[in-house]
Order: structure tokens, then sequence, then C-alpha cells
């Protein structure tokens, strides 16, 4: 049987999908702590803070020819003893336009849950093609 608190963070997951799908900055926030971290996958650009990346997501749809960003997760792992969780997948980066993968690799999340609802944290890339 799936723990709640898995099920809780693939909805999550699905959310932030769906909201990059959309373009939907408004969407992505409640998913985000406050203090949330993003490292990225090719320069390892560091963009901290939920406020830095609602606006580094914001320039990004706004781009002419953008890119739509899906992360599958393979597996999340339940922390037993602190409401936090890693969830470990697989990254996509293809041309809205046409389909074309622009970029790809793994990734890492580290997810706290407060006042019950289930918040990223950290979130680490690895480009791999």
């Amino acid at each position: 049987m799936t723990p709640p608190a898995e099920i809780a963070i693939r909805l999550a997951r699905a959310a932030f999908n769906r909201a990059l799908a959309d373009a939907d900055a408004t969407a992505i926030a409640p998913l985000l702590a406050p203090a949330a971290l993003l490292v990225a996958g090719t320069d390892s650009a560091v963009i901290s803070g939920s406020a830095a990346q609602l606006r580094a997501w914001r320039r990004e749809f706004a781009a002419p020819d953008r890119t739509l960003y899906v992360r599958t997760p393979a597996r999340v792992i339940v922390s037993s003893v602190e409401p936090i969780a890693f969830e470990h997948g697989h990254w996509q980066g293809r041309a809205l336009g046409d389909g074309t993968v622009r970029a790809e690799g793994d990734y890492t999340a580290k997810w706290r849950e407060a006042g019950g609802r289930w918040r990223i944290e950290a979130e680490l890339y690895l480009t791999l093609g």
C-alpha cells in the first residue's frame, strides 16, 4: 500500500507539471517553500527562494521559443522520523513548438510537510542528455 504522504507528494508533482504546461506561476507558488532552492542541471545556476523561482518561471513562460519541462518521479522516500521526503526521478525539457527534446536527466527533490501541505524545499538537477 502506498503511504498517504507519498501520494500527496506525487499529486503535488503532477500539479507542478500541470502548472508548467499551463504557464501558470500562480499555481506553482503554493508548491514551493519560501526558501526553496533550485540547482539547475546544466550550468549549476542556483535559484534561491520561491520569489526568485517564480520570476525565473515567468521569464521562461514568456520566451517565444519556450521549453516545456516535465518531472517524472520514479521513487518517493518518506522519512519515518520527520515530516520530510525525497523524490527521485527523471526530467525532460522539450520545445513547446515541435516537441524536440532539448535537455533531460535525473533530479532529486526534498519535500517538507507543514500545515497539512507538502512543499518543495530543494531541487537538484543533473543534465544527462
